[in-house]
């Protein structure tokens, strides 16, 4: 009988097989498609996936809340044009990161959501598990998908599914289900190793037909008074070059929506912004890029001539005819439309009437006066035109500068005052106007880009969202919030005429935000004139550091509900209701 040899007794002898699990896979998973950031709230059960990610090299950013790290990853995935992912736990977790990925859905942000949860055979017979909750039947409704992994060796797919589906098409917010008995699922690593996959092309052109690029072509030649309204949709799509040598080509005004904001200098000649309410009313022909006739622009309705006619770009064909008929739809991404557009239109095919643009231009020029007029005042107490001018002067000294925005006088005025000259440099509340995104918004800024950020925010927005300054002490993040403090939710002179209960509207008058900060190690100024606006920031910035500036603005400063009152619904007057008996 011959003896086994070398080989044949080294492959019968029990070596050890290498093994993996649902924590690795989905770690190894982000990382083969790039995700180099995840931003979360961690407990059970993904505590050790943000672990593991941080020590295979992905950028972990803790919040104290899981609506700001949401938020935080939505805005991530605008600035990156790539998926920004955000990490919750189960159940109320989940709920509170869910906020956040149906505003960056109504957005059309790039985000994924990834949370554990309860084991599907208890919550299926209700059976009361810890944090029980069907997420995925809760997340549907609100996302542009949903989906659940129920395998380990589905881990890798499932991952790549969520990604591709986020950032294809319209962008939006997907949710990923990983029960907590998938994420601690062991295999054979060799075997979940071919479980993976990078995405090839994740998010590929879309190129609009001939026929329909020759028809917006002949609707925008024929035009006596066309207009360019340029959205958030067409910062996102980075095709800047692109989008100005098709305004600059036409001579074409255009109107900047408050996110797209910078994409042209708002002291470009052709900016019709300071003479946007002319400019709605009287253009014939309307261009929407990556913009969408939503209550923001009265629905193509209030305010517009009722005889215009709309060409827009969308990469989504649903969106046209939404609010307004579309004469002439452009289906397609962005850079792929102005491609087109710019190959087929006739050298002076299009071009706007110099009347029309002196017509514009001379508005704008009387707008401006009037508005130098109200910035010039120095009223006493500090007005939010006085801090906001301070504000925008020291920007300007700081073009890379990121402004975030959020608050209803904070947001409106700062939106006006505040010019930009860079894109996607001003963030705000968006679609929806929602407010909480400040904070969140704010550290992925400063974590995606390095670059200082200044958060402009009403007392009342940043109480949402204001214990994440924590999070930018933690993190030593270049991040200086700037609270435009008058005492309550829209203006702080309010009062209940029935007891002695704070009316609905007041906050506290004498709050020290600037205390806040300093119990975490930032640095807080209090501020009452413009000129401490103006030293205090100039000082945060060269510091480099989280910085806090509580501006002290006039009580009676503001109007309800801002600029957008007209939304509040008019009954009986508060004059004529009955205080109830005690």
């Amino acid at each position: 009988m011959t003896a086994p040899s070398t080989v044949e007794t080294a492959a019968a002898a029990d070596v050890p097989t290498e093994l993996t699990d649902g924590y690795h896979l989905v770690v190894d998973a982000l990382k083969l498609n790039d995700i180099d950031t995840i931003y979360g709230v961690v407990g059970i059960p993904i505590t050790d996936l943000a672990r593991l990610a941080q020590a295979q090299g992905i950028r972990y950013i803790g919040f104290r809340h899981e609506s700001n790290a949401g938020h935080a990853a939505a805005i991530a995935g605008y600035l990156n044009k790539k998926p920004g992912v955000a990490l919750t736990v189960s159940a109320p977790g989940f709920l509170n990161g869910l906020v956040a990925l149906a505003n960056a859905t109504t957005n059309c942000f790039p985000m994924v959501q990834i949370s554990g949860s309860s084991e599907r055979h208890l919550v299926d017979l209700k059976q009361g598990d810890y944090e029980e909750m069907d997420q995925l039947a809760a997340a549907q409704p609100f996302v542009k998908a949903a989906y659940r992994v129920s395998r380990v060796e589905d881990i890798g797919r499932g991952i790549a599914r969520a990604l591709r589906t986020a950032i294809s098409g319209r962008p939006g917010g997907v949710y990923l289900d990983i029960p907590a008995a998938v994420l601690g699922a062991i295999m054979p690593k060799a075997e979940g190793d071919r479980t993976l996959s990078r995405l090839v092309d994740p998010a590929p052109r879309q190129l609009p037909a001939p026929e329909a690029v020759d028809r917006a072509i002949e609707l925008l030649a024929s035009a006596e008074r066309p207009l360019v309204v340029l959205g958030k949709g067409a910062a996102y799509a980075q095709a800047d070059d692109k989008v100005r040598q098709f305004v600059e080509s036409t001579g074409i005004p255009y109107v900047p929506m408050s996110m797209a904001k910078g994409l042209l200098p708002d002291d470009h000649p052709q900016s019709a912004a300071t003479a946007r309410s002319l400019a709605l009313k009287k253009a014939d022909v309307v261009m929407l890029i990556g913009a969408r006739l939503n209550w923001l622009l009265g629905h193509g309705q209030t305010g517009w001539n009722p005889d215009a006619k709309f060409v827009q770009i969308d990469i989504d064909p649903k969106e046209m005819d939404s609010n307004q008929p579309i004469s002439a739809p452009l289906v397609g991404d962005i850079e792929s439309v102005l491609d087109a557009l710019a190959e087929r239109t006739k050298p002076g095919q299009i071009q706007a009437p110099s009347a029309w643009r002196e017509e514009l231009g001379a508005r704008s020029a009387q707008n401006v006066a009037k508005m130098a007029e109200r910035l010039a005042a120095d009223p006493h107490p500090m007005q939010f035109m006085g801090a906001l001018k301070a504000v925008r002067d020291v920007v300007h000294q700081h073009p890379e500068t990121y402004i975030v925005n959020e608050g209803a006088n904070a947001l409106d005025i700062a939106r006006n005052v505040i010019d930009m000259h860079v894109p996607r440099h001003r963030l705000d509340s968006g679609t929806w106007g929602v407010m909480g995104i400040g904070m969140g918004y704010a550290i992925a800024a400063a974590v995606e880009s390095g670059a200082p950020v200044v958060a402009i925010e009403g007392d009342s927005a940043f109480g949402f969202s204001g214990i994440e300054i924590e999070t930018i002490c933690r993190y030593k993040l270049p991040v200086v919030t700037v609270i435009m403090n008058n005492g309550g939710v829209y203006r702080g002179d309010d009062t209940n005429p029935y007891d002695d209960e704070p009316s609905p509207t007041t906050l506290m008058s004498a709050a020290r935000h600037d205390l806040l900060i300093e119990s975490f190690g930032g640095k807080g100024y209090r501020a009452t004139t413009p000129a401490e606006v103006t030293a205090a920031l100039t000082e945060a910035l060269a510091l480099g550091g989280p910085a806090l500036i509580d501006c002290v603005i006039d009580p009676s400063a503001g109007t309800e509900s801002g600029h957008i009152s007209h939304l509040n619904p008019k009954g009986i007057t508060v004059g004529n209701i009955t205080p109830a008996a005690k």
